[in-house]
């Protein structure tokens, strides 16, 4: 035997309503989260002003443990049933490992180009020595 369910009754119209609009909200709080993450990865090693500013906004917005807004990086992890402090540890060692891997980057770079010069100002019977 199926229930028979009222398609007037109000309860079950309000309910569904509200389940649609948790669903929505948590569709934009998901792209506010992605939206950010973006910004954060995009712009860890930005140079020019509006990148340096993306991923500054960006980076408060993840860090800030006080902000009891609705669209608030803990309130969307709580929603999200994410865990907030391990994300924060996450684009934390995220942000470490990528300024590390840029500098080093740099570095070899730097030395490359040292060594290049040098080996140009030597007398050329040493240059053949700097392959």
């Amino acid at each position: 035997m199926s229930t028979m369910i009222e398609p007037t009754d109000s309860t079950l119209i309000e309910n569904l309503s509200k389940e649609i609009i948790r669903d929505g909200e948590k569709r934009l709080m998901l792209a506010v989260l992605e939206n950010a993450t973006e910004d954060f990865q995009k712009y860890v090693l930005a140079t020019d002003a509006r990148g340096k500013q993306l991923f500054q906004a960006a980076e408060e917005w993840i860090m800030d443990k006080d902000d009891p807004s609705f669209f608030s990086f803990q309130s969307i992890c709580d929603h999200l049933h994410l865990d907030p402090t391990y994300m924060r540890h996450g684009f934390v060692r995220w942000k470490a490992a990528t300024l590390s891997s840029a500098m080093t980057r740099t570095k070899s770079a730097f030395r490359r180009g040292i060594s290049s010069i040098a080996c140009r100002s030597r007398p050329s019977a040493t240059v053949k020595s700097c392959g």
